[in-house]
């Protein structure tokens, strides 16, 4: 069944087309008297991003990100600010006891409500920042439902009236885009109240990661052609009903009792059309679906150029899954910008109906560190593990170069021993699914797997993304395993190569000429794995990272580890190795074993 909603809560009527532009104009004249305030005003984490861009535009003649020109100042803008959590030192040590056996915080989920009454910030402190937007001259303030953000329309007027930056226009990678010159600021009193501020910059957006290709060229490079005469079995492509036998389902059963979520944008018309058919095609019930659009009132949700993307995540998903899950429900932004992303995650928690929620998104750390998105996701993130949600996020197909790029913006470059990885896969409070080559017997019976790596093309890698986070520190139950002073990715890794990827219904066919691949097919993988494993122990598992971490390496037999590949090229990049490695974590999980495993263990919650 299908069902489209719309779940917005805005504290302010919305304004018709000429309401909002007088609002607008009245705003841009109030924002011109707001400017000129000459009180203490203080940064947040939205550093100016403007500056960001030229320092990495390379030498020669002046670029258009060094020749930017102001924007209108009555040209939109829409801004999202994320404010920062209550008590969130407490909530750290919440969070660490609730995977403890023996702690009084133990196995205790919170539920949107209670988590509102501890630790988001208060209406008194949300009605502080209504009241700062009003006076810069913003409209259509809407709250969101856990409080954390807090959504307006305005101009570039209002932008330099409420957080004093200016915004110019520029052309970047072919794209007409905008950025932020200074750090946003807010007032001194609101200092400790707002986090960052999202939608001053569009230069950098979360891109998809998946690799279509023909399988007669799936095979790849002469770099994975070698890796693969390395290791027993053959690479062959999948429909997505067989990951189940292939990760050793077993008889567990499957996830029809479990909620997914999955991140996307824009149109799903066909992507649900598709899954209608996928499931048809393999003699499996049909799905219950839903639609929640999480942008504000007004936005497109036309765009079709995610539709493979959409459709890889959700068959591929009811395939890990054995066949079935309770519900899938799809948190549609309007666009892939870092502010429609993080508010689709966001509703995604406030909902708090799905266990699981699966990203196939990302893009380069920095930037998402620097506009303030990496600190906004964290603070959502955080919320979904107190409340016993698990994020399965694909860490990239740019090998360890994801923010080095081509000049189409495409990562993936190889830059030598400048590595980097993928937000937010980097965040400590989800699953980063990282990618594999899948090795299959004559029988077709799972064989083993090497790292994902198709070598460069076109002047960048396919490859699994894996490394150590610049910017996060290395959560307590990594530290042991990893020896570095930085979150490391990823955890765990699943089918991604082109050789041994899905075929999957594109436009009501079954499309056997081309294969999808990348970590976009990995991340639903787990996903589905995870909601199965929730539905066979009454959707009552924690996060699993730090039982993953604590388990595997004493219960090697848990997981397929993977020991051959590497994820760069010349030499450089990371090596799987046996046990925890930075290109594929510790493999890929054995479904039945680890179910069984779960039944007399502390993953399991009281």
């Amino acid at each position: 069944m299908k069902s489209k909603v719309s779940t917005r809560n805005f504290a302010i009527p919305q304004a018709s087309a000429l309401s909002l532009a007088l609002s607008l104009a009245f705003g841009s004249l109030a924002a011109q008297a707001a400017v000129s305030d000459n009180s203490a005003w203080v940064p947040t984490k939205t550093q100016a991003f403007l500056h960001r861009v030229q320092v990495n535009t390379s030498a020669g003649p002046q670029s258009a990100a060094q020749s930017a020109v102001d924007m209108a100042q009555g040209e939109p803008v829409h801004v999202v600010l994320s404010l920062n959590l209550r008590n969130e030192a407490q909530l750290d040590q919440f969070l660490q006891e609730l995977h403890q056996p023996g702690s009084a915080a133990y196995g205790k989920f919170l539920t949107p409500a209670q988590f509102a009454a501890q630790y988001a910030p208060t209406e008194k402190q949300v009605a502080a920042v209504v009241t700062h937007l009003k006076k810069a001259g913003f409209v259509n303030i809407n709250v969101a439902k856990n409080r954390q953000l807090v959504s307006a329309d305005g101009t570039a007027a209002t932008v330099e009236a409420g957080f004093r930056t200016t915004l110019k226009r520029f052309v970047h990678e072919g794209r007409g885009v905008y950025a932020n010159t200074a750090a946003a600021q807010v007032p001194s009193a609101l200092g400790d109240i707002v986090g960052s501020v999202l939608g001053l910059q569009n230069v950098e957006i979360n891109q998809t990661h998946h690799h279509r290709i023909a399988p007669v060229t799936a095979a790849g490079s002469a770099l994975q052609a070698t890796q693969l005469a390395a290791a027993a079995g053959s690479a062959t492509s999948h429909n997505p009903v067989e990951f189940s036998a292939l990760y050793n389902a077993g008889t567990t059963p499957t996830a029809a009792n479990t909620t997914v979520g999955i991140i996307s944008a824009g149109s799903l018309d066909q992507t649900i059309a598709d899954l209608g058919t996928f499931t048809s095609n393999n003699n499996l019930a049909t799905v219950n679906t839903s639609v929640v659009l999480t942008g504000p009132a007004g936005s497109d949700y036309s765009d079709t150029s995610g539709q493979v993307e959409w459709n890889l995540d959700s068959q591929s998903i009811v395939g890990a899954a054995g066949g079935a899950v309770k519900q899938l429900v799809f948190y549609v932004a309007p666009t892939l910008d870092n502010s429609a992303i993080t508010t689709a995650y966001n509703h995604a928690v406030s909902d708090n109906k799905a266990k699981v929620i699966n990203v196939s998104l990302g893009e380069c750390e920095a930037a998402a560190n620097g506009d303030g998105t990496q600190a906004a996701d964290d603070k959502v993130f955080k919320q979904a593990v107190a409340q016993g949600q698990t994020f399965s996020i694909s860490t990239g197909d740019a090998g360890p170069y994801n923010c080095s790029v081509d000049a189409s913006g495409n990562p993936g470059v190889p830059n030598g021993r400048n590595y980097d990885v993928s937000e937010p896969a980097s965040s400590p409070y989800v699953i980063a699914v990282g990618g594999t080559t899948l090795l299959t017997s004559s029988s077709g019976a799972y064989s083993n797997e090497t790292v994902w790596n198709e070598g460069s093309s076109t002047g960048r890698l396919w490859a699994t993304g894996g490394g150590f986070s610049k910017f996060e520190a290395v959560p307590s139950w990594q530290k042991a395993t990893t020896k570095n002073a930085k979150r490391g990715l990823p955890d765990v890794s699943f089918d991604a190569a082109g050789s041994s990827g899905a075929m999957i219904v594109i436009n009501g066919v079954a499309d056997d000429t081309t294969v999808v691949g990348g970590t976009s097919l990995a991340a639903p993988i787990f996903s589905g794995i995870w909601a199965r494993l929730q539905s066979a122990n009454g959707n009552k598992l924690a996060f699993p990272a730090a039982h993953i971490y604590q388990y595997v390496p004493i219960n090697p037999t848990l997981v397929h580890d993977v020991v051959s590949g590497i994820n760069g090229d010349g030499g450089y990049g990371y090596k799987a190795a046996k046990g925890w490695d930075a290109a594929t974590g510790f493999g890929s999980l054995n479904i039945s074993k680890l179910n069984a495993f779960i039944k007399t263990h502390s993953f399991i919650t009281p």
